[in-house]
């Protein structure tokens, strides 16, 4: 079946089984393999891709169902909201994917790409437990998730909850001194 399909901001055509998966789709059909096929269930969300603006498994989802949709993935976060580096000719990296770079946040790379689209649907400046509950439906096995979470919060301006603390006791700090 003959589908128009907008990919990154870009209007293209595809001739496919309508319930051909998203996830093929967009690899096999379209040459964009940053998004990852790691389960295949909807279980580890390294195929996320954005629908509309929403985090959505691309493994679940047929290629007939976003016809009239906009499907965002991890090549089209730099192209769409980075800028272009006229020196060299490249798209510059999302604050996402840089973040990533500069806080560890990516290992092996499976996760990576559909780690960064989620964060990339996450409101602006979430808290630590928006982040986590965010990218809850994305598996890592590589990290701990802390540098993940280091890296939204780095990228996104995340306020961070302060915690509350005890006063301090000015004799005890005395002790420490002397």
């Amino acid at each position: 079946m003959k589908l128009a399909l907008t990919v990154n901001g870009k209007k293209r055509k595809v001739d496919v089984p309508p319930m051909k998966r998203l996830l093929d789709t967009l690899r096999e059909d379209l040459g964009l393999t940053g998004t990852k096929e790691g389960c295949g269930e909807g279980e580890c969300g390294a195929c996320t891709v954005l629908i509309d603006g929403e985090a959505v498994n691309s493994c679940l989802v047929p290629t007939l169902q976003v016809a009239r949709a906009e499907v965002v993935t991890i090549e089209g976060l730099a192209a769409s909201r980075g800028k272009r580096d006229n020196r060299v000719n490249r798209v510059k990296l999302h604050k996402l994917q840089s973040a990533f770079l500069e806080c560890g946040g990516a290992q092996c790379g499976i996760c990576t790409p559909g780690m960064i689209v989620a964060a990339a649907a996450l409101p602006k400046a979430p808290s630590r437990e928006e982040i986590r509950v965010g990218l809850a439906g994305n598996l890592c096995r590589c990290t701990g998730y802390m540098k993940i979470y280091d890296a939204v919060e780095s990228a996104l301006g995340s306020h961070k909850k302060s915690a509350k603390r005890a006063p301090r006791n000015p004799k005890a700090r005395a002790k420490v001194k002397a």
